[in-house]
């Protein structure tokens, strides 16, 4: 097989030949057709830009394809992949997992558990993770608290994602006194320290019936909220530069050409070529915001009692760490591991969506 220099594909012992573009059109039938008729002598060689699928050259060759390809072969990622999962599965079946191990609710206070000098007692049969010093079930509340973790870290990146996607597309697309404003309000978020303007904003939000007229009160909501807020505009640079380069394209110019206004161009055209940098950016923001949560959670100006949240409980064994360690360990494992895995896990996308920097880092 070969392809000439206008782009015709040649098939030995076919006797036909087919344009480029006329092979990408004929689609999943076409090409098994094809193949189908080429003896086992034949060399085949075809274009790489072209798109095919056969179960002879494998799974799907497109450029999400290829990164899934690539992301199997990752078994870091296929770890990171395992305990995500689980952690999601026991997150939404906490009921089920606490009830399963025999252990009470995580509000459920029982002096019966403490030892005879009124101090939480170690892991035993009845409660495999220890107690904390009201006598509640560590276990049950590090199950409960991934379930507080999750929620607030996929809510706070979704804003997050939400709001500096739209910035970053409006800023690169329009430049100009557009980009200029924008730019500055960035900059203006960023000047601040980040964790600094979260307690503020958690601080004052916290107090009285809340903020925006009553709107967001303390809870997960505020945390959020303030999470989402305060971490947008790194994602509206990232976005930004992207969409500086992209605007530049000749897709771009034809598509300005056939007439597409701006909201089709931003979203229709724009939009899909950043979902790489955008999938990097919500897994790693996702750790990004447990570890905040647990943060503001830690301070007291997070999620507040009785609800389960691994840096409250992490805040509240500081006073007994030396006499009750396991109520430190074991929130905190579970806070190293979740961080952890997604981190891993965004790594792992980068590099399968770079097929540049995978090749490099394997060695081909």
């Amino acid at each position: 097989m070969s392809i000439t220099e206008t782009g015709s594909v040649s098939l030995p012992g076919v006797g036909s030949s087919r344009t480029r573009d006329e092979l990408r059109a004929s689609g999943r039938r076409q090409v098994s057709r094809v193949l189908n008729r080429v003896s086992a002598q034949d060399t085949v060689t075809l274009d790489p830009d072209l798109v095919l699928y056969d179960s002879r050259l494998g799974a799907d060759r497109s450029p999400m394809g290829a990164a899934l390809g690539r992301l199997r072969h990752d078994r870091v990622a296929i770890a990171a992949i395992a305990i995500i999962f689980l952690l999601v599965a026991g997150a939404l079946l906490a009921p089920l997992v606490v009830r399963a191990v025999g252990a009470p609710g995580p509000d459920v206070q029982s002096f019966a558990a403490l030892n005879q000098f009124g101090q939480p007692s170690g892991p035993s049969g009845h409660h495999i993770f220890g107690v904390d010093k009201l006598g509640r079930d560590v276990f049950s509340r590090v199950v409960y608290g991934a379930r507080v973790s999750l929620e607030v870290g996929f809510g706070a990146t979704a804003l997050s994602l939400s709001i500096g996607t739209v910035v970053g597309l409006v800023a690169g697309y329009f430049r100009g006194l557009v980009d200029s404003l924008l730019s500055r309000i960035v900059d203006l978020f960023l000047a601040f320290p980040t964790l600094l303007l979260a307690l503020g904003i958690s601080s004052a939000c916290s107090v009285g019936r809340g903020c925006v007229a009553g709107t967001i009160r303390p809870g997960r909501v505020l945390v959020i909220a303030v999470i989402g807020l305060a971490s947008w505009p790194l994602l509206a640079r990232v976005i930004r530069g992207q969409v500086l380069s992209l605007r530049e394209r000749e897709f771009i110019e034809a598509a300005h050409g056939i007439g597409s206004g701006t909201f089709r161009v931003l979203f229709k055209e724009l939009l899909p070529n950043l979902v790489g940098p955008l999938i990097v950016y919500a897994t790693l923001g996702i750790a990004i915001s447990i570890g905040f949560e647990a943060a503001l959670s830690f301070l007291g100006v997070g999620i507040r009692p009785p609800t389960p949240s691994w840096g409250q409980m992490i805040s509240d064994s500081v006073g007994t760490f030396d006499t009750a360690w396991w109520y430190t360990l074991f929130p905190g494992l579970a806070l190293m591991t979740t961080v952890l895995a997604f981190n891993l896990l965004g790594d792992a996308l980068h590099d399968a969506l770079n097929p540049r920097q995978y090749r490099s880092a394997n060695g081909e």
